[in-house]
């Protein structure tokens, strides 16, 4: 029987490859999205993958949610927490609601999730959890203070869970993504690209993401079950540690 691997915020951009590479890797898989039900209903239409709508931020949502899941799916054996949001500003004109739910969508929902499945991976000795973090997790960024908090959280995480789990037979990793090819850079300025993000990437170019995909399957596989606590830089050699 296929492994099930339930990805959050997997029906469009670096997700929807997640998802998709997932399938391709023989996994039965489910998606979440938050609100586009267009999107999610034509990607639906073209995976064949089920997919579920509930707010990650929202505890309970996701009780229900992967209760929701399960029963339709199968028992999660693959986590990814892929869901995330931007509303930016300098931390001097942040309001309040700005940095709450930031932190509500991109971190919460971190535990929201993994509490609804840590306890059914551990009964069955095996698990995959894989966390969506950033490079500016990593070294942080003028003006989007929210974001940046909540990304650097998303790494403690990821090696607690790892450290509570590992004998469990559950790993638990992070993927720390450069700028990635999305709709979220669509609208970026050509001068602002070229000087301000191109210009810092050593590679030079965006990354894809299929190229984030990969890692994922990689770190979801048997195969690699000796890696956990561990964070995984995708970024063109933009920041090295």
């Amino acid at each position: 029987m296929a492994r099930v691997a339930l990805v959050t915020g997997g029906t469009r951009g670096i997700g929807g490859a997640i998802s998709k590479a997932l399938k391709e890797a023989g996994y039965d898989v489910a998606a979440t999205y938050a609100g586009n039900d267009e999107a999610a209903n034509k990607f639906k239409d073209e995976t064949g993958i089920p997919v579920f709508k509930w707010d990650v931020g929202d505890y309970a949502a996701c009780e229900q949610g992967v209760v929701d899941v399960e029963n339709q799916v199968g028992p999660v054996d693959i986590l990814v927490n892929n869901a995330g949001i931007t509303k930016d500003a300098p931390l001097h004109k942040m309001s309040y609601e700005q940095w709450s739910d930031v932190l509500r969508t991109n971190l919460d929902s971190m535990f929201n999730m993994t509490r609804q499945v840590i306890n059914g991976m551990r009964e069955r000795g095996f698990g995959r959890i894989i966390n969506i973090s950033s490079i500016n997790g990593q070294k942080g960024q003028a003006g989007i203070a929210n974001y940046c908090a909540a990304k650097a959280g998303d790494l403690g995480f990821t090696k607690t869970v790892a450290l509570e789990n590992a004998k469990k037979g559950i790993t638990c990793n992070a993927i720390a993504p450069g700028y990635v090819n999305t709709d979220l850079l669509a609208n970026v300025p050509e001068e602002i690209m070229q000087k301000a993000i191109l210009a810092n990437i050593p590679l030079g170019r965006l990354g894809e993401v299929d190229e984030i995909s990969r890692c994922v399957t990689f770190l979801a596989a048997d195969e690699a079950g000796w890696i956990t606590g561990s964070t995984l830089s995708i970024n063109g050699g933009q920041y090295m540690i």
